[in-house]
């Protein structure tokens, strides 16, 4: 059990993810203080929260200094395989995000790292999807960083957290089916403050599974409240 205060950085803050998992850690009581870090201001102010604005991550360089002495990342910044080429997909999420870990885990050795990918990713690299290829290759690699912990967590359909304001607007058109989807298939359909009450748990107390599906986050969210 980590009984440190969480200081944690978090990435992607911009979507909706992102925005929802920060939105769980400026209130909750065992995250101390928050970094995030934007291509472009996020318009936010509160106690717990530092932004850097950085334009490349793929060269951390110049604001490396500043990403010491923190024991978490909510790593929510990600890209839709939808209309792009292999290669790019490839780039933007697998070698962006090892670039970002490997830099984490070199300046803090102390930290966990919990990355949002997706349910449906394919742990073994060799199915016939792409996307879930990538996905899987990026955790796999990973979760060989000397982090203390690292955790993929997949969630499916993300209930949003109303009153925010990056949800993605055809969410107001299919959130009829989360109730009948939870129902249904529990493991497929989390809320997004599940999501975030998930991520901080995970860190604050650890979890025996380094795959977190849509059943763990539901079960972390409840142990969390």
């Amino acid at each position: 059990m980590n009984t440190t205060a969480i200081r944690a950085i978090i990435t992607g803050t911009t979507g909706m993810v992102g925005e929802g998992v920060l939105h769980e850690c400026l209130q909750h009581p065992h995250v101390g203080a928050v970094l995030i870090i934007n291509r472009k201001p996020l318009g936010l102010s509160h106690p717990k929260l530092t932004e850097i604005i950085h334009t490349d991550f793929f060269d951390l360089s110049a604001i490396e200094s500043r990403l010491k002495g923190y024991n978490a990342c909510f790593f929510c910044l990600g890209v839709s395989s939808v209309g792009m080429k292999k290669q790019d997909y490839y780039r933007f999420t697998y070698t962006l995000t090892m670039n970002f870990a490997e830099t984490l885990s070199r300046l803090n050795t102390e930290m966990d790292f919990c990355y949002i990918s997706g349910a449906g990713t394919d742990s073994s690299e060799k199915g016939r999807s792409n996307w879930a290829r990538v996905k899987g290759k990026t955790e796999n690699d990973l979760m060989k960083l000397p982090f203390r912990q690292a955790y993929a967590f997949r969630p499916g359909f993300i209930k949003p957290t109303k009153g925010l304001t990056k949800t993605h607007k055809f969410y107001k058109y299919i959130s009829w089916l989360f109730p009948l989807g939870r129902a249904l298939y529990p493991d497929g359909f989390c809320t997004l403050k599940e999501l975030g009450l998930a991520m901080i748990e995970s860190v604050s107390k650890g979890y025996p599974k380094k795959v977190i599906s849509g059943k763990d986050i539901i079960k972390l969210a409840k142990e969390a409240s």
